[in-house]
């Protein structure tokens, strides 16, 4: 029986740490939030492509 995922909910706590900036200007926190993000993007998507 197929699961339907009718909400999706994503939380996450950023801090305003100067001494974790790369030299893109993202903190390591923004980057990691930033792949999950495109990360669920994709699995959203091949699953909407099914």
């Amino acid at each position: 029986m197929p699961l339907e995922i009718r909400e999706l909910v994503i939380k996450a706590t950023v801090s305003n740490n100067s001494s974790n900036v790369s030299t893109t200007g993202q903190t390591s926190g923004e980057t990691n939030i930033n792949e999950i993000v495109d990360r669920v993007l994709e699995i959203i998507k091949e699953k909407s492509e099914r």
